[in-house]
């Protein structure tokens, strides 16, 4: 185990189980001793977080497909210049609710907007800050939705419909495929606690945790 900073995301479709994975990590970093922090995407610093309350708002029917992933773009440059970077560099394990794998599946893929626009527009805002490790909850949209109890009626994204969430899933097992040095697909149709066990090894098999 080394103290170096570490840059962690999780991804995965609505209705993953991101929220109580990312709750039992918070719990095993903190009994562990290392020194962290957890954010989340769009968001996690005050002006992301008000790009976020625009992204989201279930009024803004009306947000074109590219205006949206400019403003994810837009609250990344922030999130990361203002605190993913310093904290990883502080040598702290950084912990992401969602990333630039979160664009690519929703705005690429399922939006339609192609890799090359949805890179393009995140040159910037990402430049040399990848994941050293991202955790993909793989679990369909019809499955999450369930589990879930039905989309957010206040979330823009959750509303989009089923067919626009089977094209995000699709996208993210895609982006598995293309990147399986950084990206660790876990089954996450398990319970909560063996989905945990799942990511805890993964953890320490890229030896970010003892």
């Amino acid at each position: 185990m080394s103290d170096k900073g570490y840059f962690i995301t999780l991804e995965g479709c609505e209705g993953s189980g991101k929220s109580t994975q990312l709750k039992k990590l918070e719990a095993f970093l903190k009994e562990s001793g290392r020194d962290f922090i957890f954010t989340r995407e769009p968001g996690g610093t005050p002006i992301a977080e008000q790009i976020r309350g625009i992204i989201l708002d279930g009024k803004n029917v009306e947000m074109a497909d590219e205006t949206e992933a400019l403003l994810y773009s837009a609250a990344r440059v922030q999130h990361v210049k203002e605190k993913i970077l310093p904290a990883k560099n502080s040598g702290k394990i950084v912990v992401c609710d969602r990333y630039i794998d979160s664009s690519f599946a929703y705005q690429a893929y399922a939006r339609g907007l192609g890799m090359d626009f949805v890179k393009g527009v995140n040159i910037y805002a990402v430049q040399n800050c990848m994941p050293d490790l991202t955790v993909l909850l793989d679990i369909s949209p019809e499955d999450a939705f369930i589990r879930k109890g039905g989309a957010d009626k206040d979330d823009r994204l959750e509303q989009s419909g089923l067919e626009f969430h089977k094209k995000v899933y699709a996208g993210y097992k895609q982006l598995a495929r293309d990147n399986p040095h950084r990206i660790a697909v876990v089954d996450a149709k398990k319970g909560a606690d063996e989905v945990f066990e799942d990511i805890l090894q993964i953890l320490k098999e890229r030896q970010i945790i003892g």
